[in-house]
């Protein structure tokens, strides 16, 4: 009897654990990358360059945006501004054309001229503002500056705008390629793209 009892609680323990094995193999890291756009101040020589890009969290695990490279050099995280607001980043507006709206003497994108529904924006130091459609039907993006990695659960989207080290494109790279690279944990990929001048 005894015998009987241990081999029956083993063979629920091995079903248990099968079926928890194959749950966990199933689940997958997946992001969808889409809008990568560059742009380097064609009056600047120190070489300010900002990016933007959109990204979706495709599988059916957490992951988070943690690496952004462009010409083999990491963007610190203090330099990303990210918008995951989901009643801000609409399908729309993630599939729209990123814009750049100037710098400020720092280099710092400034603010749109004209945005909609940004009550819940506060200016500042730590936020850019920017309308993808002026005043129009498409809401504005809040894009606060982050410290560390942005956690995306499944179906959910993110924009996210980013400054690059300076030097890493010059006036000069206006018109040509380069690769950046995108991650969220194991997940991601270089993309190229073409460095435009605001």
């Amino acid at each position: 009897m005894i015998i009987l009892v241990a081999s029956v609680v083993l063979a629920i323990g091995v079903v248990i654990y099968g079926t928890s094995l194959f749950q966990t193999g199933a689940q997958q890291e997946v992001i969808t990358i889409r809008g990568v756009s560059m742009w380097v101040n064609a009056t600047n020589s120190t070489g300010v360059g900002w990016g933007a890009a959109a990204i979706r969290n495709s599988g059916d695990k957490l992951v988070s945006l943690d690496i952004i490279q462009v010409r083999g050099t990491t963007v610190p995280f203090i330099n990303f501004y990210v918008e995951k607001n989901q009643s801000a980043v609409t399908v729309e507006n993630y599939q729209s054309q990123f814009i750049h709206t100037t710098n400020d003497r720092g280099g710092k994108m400034k603010d749109s001229t004209a945005y909609t529904g940004l009550s819940q924006c506060p200016a500042g130091g730590n936020t850019v503002r920017i309308d993808l459609d002026g005043i129009g039907t498409k809401p504005s993006l809040c894009l606060k500056r982050i410290t560390g990695p942005v956690s995306l659960n499944p179906g959910e989207r993110l924009i996210v705008y980013f400054r690059l080290p300076d030097g890493i494109v010059s006036s000069i790279d206006s018109g040509t390629a380069a690769n950046v690279s995108i991650f969220a944990g194991k997940t991601g990929a270089p993309i190229t793209t073409i460095i435009s001048n605001p």
